[in-house]
């Protein structure tokens, strides 16, 4: 099987989970949900949809738990969209990715505010032994006249 093929069924089945998590489900527990990618295996029989939540760890159990009662729901929309001769068993998988690279770009952001100031300040000090040097050079230079 090519894996051109694998990709173009991944992004379709991403395009209509997607969608159906949005407009079809009804489910209050299934909320700030994103769809990132689609894994599907090289024999288009089994898929995994990563997912990220935004909120609380407990908002996240919820929300997974909400999407795997709706499994069977959205996987007959798949079926419906897809002309394929099997519909692939869908696997929601948590991917914390999005979540560690909020807190990374947290982290960085801090650190760019704390070195300003340092950096400010050392440019201040920096400023001052120059114009002390340059005062030294024209007092010598005075001198020797």
């Amino acid at each position: 099987m090519s894996s051109r093929r694998t990709a173009k069924v991944a992004s379709s089945i991403r395009e209509i989970v997607s969608s159906t998590i949005l407009f079809g489900l009804k489910d209050p527990r299934v909320k700030n949900v994103t769809v990132l990618g689609v894994e599907v295996a090289d024999d288009l029989r089994t898929a995994k949809v990563y997912i990220s939540v935004m909120g609380e760890p407990k908002v996240q159990a919820l929300s997974m738990h909400g999407l795997n009662s709706a499994r069977g729901f959205i996987q007959s929309k798949v079926a419906d969209q897809l002309q394929i001769r099997y519909t692939p068993v869908l696997t929601f998988v948590l991917d914390q990715g999005v979540k560690k690279s909020i807190a990374a770009s947290e982290l960085l952001r801090d650190a760019l505010k704390d070195s300003p100031e340092d950096a400010s300040a050392e440019a201040d000090e920096e400023m001052e032994t120059e114009e002390a040097a340059d005062e030294e050079i024209e007092e010598s230079t005075d001198d020797e006249e």
